[in-house]
């Protein structure tokens, strides 16, 4: 039985990724030792998206990873208050209220609240 989902980011910039991942998105981590740092996520889901002309936004074999929230509003407002820099305005993306932020190592990573309400019964 799966229990949960384990996600990486491979960076040259891993120590302060690591840092902004604790110190601006305060994300709760276990230190493992020789600076590997190991945040908990608080929940996740995982989508599937197709890959054709009517949805162009990813390559096919492709994988990315998003933060969501609850309040987009309340949360820029919390993150750029610790210095997160956003580069989109809030937009409404049918599935979600979204904007994206940046994070060291050149990485520009999704924010959104979604506008959908989450099942969370097994099957």
């Amino acid at each position: 039985m799966i229990t949960g989902l384990h996600a990486m980011f491979y960076s040259a910039h891993a120590t302060e990724l690591r840092a902004f991942f604790r110190d601006k998105l305060r994300l709760p981590f276990t230190d493992v030792g020789h600076g590997w740092l190991i945040f908990d996520a608080p929940s996740a889901d995982l989508g599937v998206h197709p890959t054709d002309a009517a949805h162009p936004t990813a390559p096919h074999n492709t994988h990315n990873i998003s933060f969501f929230c609850t309040n987009i509003q309340a949360t820029v407002a919390d993150l750029q208050s610790r210095g997160v820099e956003f580069t989109a305005p809030i937009t409404d993306q049918g599935f979600g209220l979204v904007t994206h932020f940046k994070a060291p190592g050149d990485l520009t990573l999704q924010l959104y609240q979604p506008l959908y309400t989450k099942n969370s019964r097994s099957h």
